[in-house]
């Protein structure tokens, strides 16, 4: 199945505008890359497919930035360059997607003692 959202799909126009006018009115600055990376990257892991879309060697979704680590790890030398690449993306727009969208989850992570979850020692800001 594929999750991706049409090119000309509402959702991206909303994030897009939402996007830029945070970014040039809140922010003061008006950086048309920006957000336009950010936008795309909101409509992009708006469906729960693609923000786990990274399959470990079993073909299970890798779903912690700890697993991603070491997928990322175990690529460098058994996988083309292409696919590192892509994991290691990945791990960057899913850490800021997460701190961005829903740092409360993140803060529970580290003080709910949720000592069991792979992410527990990660800083997801400084990561």
């Amino acid at each position: 199945m594929d999750s991706r959202i049409p090119e000309h799909h509402p959702l991206r126009r909303l994030f897009g505008t939402l996007t830029e006018r945070s970014f040039t009115e809140a922010l003061g600055w008006p950086d048309f890359n920006v957000t336009e990376y950010l936008s795309n990257l909101l409509v992009e892991f708006a469906h729960v497919d693609q923000l786990y879309r990274i399959k470990d060697q079993r073909g299970k979704s890798v779903e912690t930035v700890v697993e991603l680590l070491y997928e990322a790890e175990l690529l460098n030398d058994a996988s083309p360059l292409d696919r590192e690449r892509e994991v290691h993306r990945h791990i960057g727009d899913f850490t800021l997607f997460m701190a961005g969208l829903f740092p409360e989850y993140l803060s529970y992570i580290k003080t709910g003692g949720l000592i069991h979850h792979k992410d527990f020692l990660v800083d997801y800001v400084k990561a």
